[in-house]
């Protein structure tokens, strides 16, 4: 009785993960086909650039899985990201170019990368585990800058262009849709995976712990699962970063990265899953492109976005979808 009391009350938190309606399945519908459309009526450097968002908006599903479905903000995805794009590189110099293989690698380096240090993260709760996930980040960090087996502080370049089924990918649309349906793929696994009883586990245990352990749930089995799935998700999204930038180096697994997911997950709204899909390509298309027209003011606008969705939108994106349809139910 007390366990469905418990889910009640998180199917209150998070109405947008666990309804769905015909109007949403449109909204969705036209969503893809736009995405899908992309490459036909766009240029390259504007595909290259929504290729980039998507595997960034990847990493940042990792985050949200963490900071909003299981309540642990971290700083330390960029870690696993990191792991999962230099297994990527390194297969495809040494090994193949099949983008297939890359991805499952990227994905197992992601996983063991987080099974090896996840054990002691989840030990810890806030801030100390913010801190503890930025010191694995910065430790990880820190390997890829001074070992020369990955290049040190160079890098890996030179990996020749991703393949499926045998015939190279050279065209940047060919690139996207591939990144785009991994993606999609990613993104509907763990929306499942938040929407089965195992999710709906983890967001007892963010909202109320005592009473799980009572109920005889193992709330440091359970983070310790999704803290393991997070990883394997920004592994992945490395993958796919690579696969497009042919290239990668210690920067890509920096503090910045990492702050940058955590501020798209912030912007977007956490827990909700698109929000901060929608707020990963925000954040890169003020960082990378608008920046440029600015004068390099990039970080100063993101700061000033970040100080007016934490006053004027405190949800985020998405908190304004729920807000309106909490209004509509009012009004009726």
């Amino acid at each position: 009785m007390k366990v469905t009391t418990t889910m009640e009350r998180t199917e209150t938190v998070t109405p947008e993960v666990t309804r769905s309606s015909p109007r949403k399945v449109v909204i969705v519908a036209a969503v893809l086909a736009v995405l899908v459309a992309a490459p036909v009526v766009l240029g390259a450097y504007p595909v290259t650039t929504m290729t980039r968002m998507l595997a960034f908006a990847v990493l940042v599903l990792s985050v949200d899985l963490l900071t909003g479905v299981a309540g642990l903000p971290t700083l330390g995805q960029a870690a696993y990201f990191g792991a999962g794009a230099y297994t990527a590189v390194l297969i495809g110099l040494h090994i193949t170019s099949d983008a297939m293989v890359q991805v499952v690698a990227g994905l197992a380096a992601g996983l063991i990368a987080a099974a090896a240090t996840g054990w002691v993260a989840v030990r810890a709760r806030g801030i100390v585990f913010l801190m503890l996930t930025l010191a694995i980040g910065e430790s990880v960090h820190q390997v890829a800058d001074t070992w020369s087996a990955v290049g040190g502080s160079n890098g890996l370049a030179g990996m020749p262009p991703i393949s499926l089924f045998g015939a190279p990918l050279l065209a940047s649309g060919f690139v996207y849709w591939w990144v785009l349906a991994v993606a999609i793929v990613l993104i509907a696994a763990v929306a499942l995976v938040v929407r089965s009883p195992y999710g709906r586990t983890l967001r007892g245990v963010r909202d109320n712990e005592a009473r799980m352990r009572a109920l005889g749930y193992r709330p440091a089995l359970a983070r310790y699962g999704v803290f393991c799935l997070a990883g394997a998700v920004a592994g992945a999204g490395g993958a796919l970063w690579v696969a497009q930038a042919r290239f990668v180096s210690p920067g890509d697994l920096g503090f910045e990265v990492a702050a940058l997911a955590l501020l798209s997950v912030v912007i977007g709204g956490s827990g909700s899953l698109w929000g901060p899909c929608l707020g990963a390509a925000l954040v890169l298309l003020v960082r990378d492109n608008l920046s440029a027209s600015i004068d390099g003011h990039g970080p100063l606008l993101l700061g000033l976005l970040f100080v007016a969705v934490v006053f004027v939108m405190p949800r985020g994106l998405a908190g304004v979808r729920r807000r309106k349809g909490r209004g509509k139910e009012r009004s009726s």
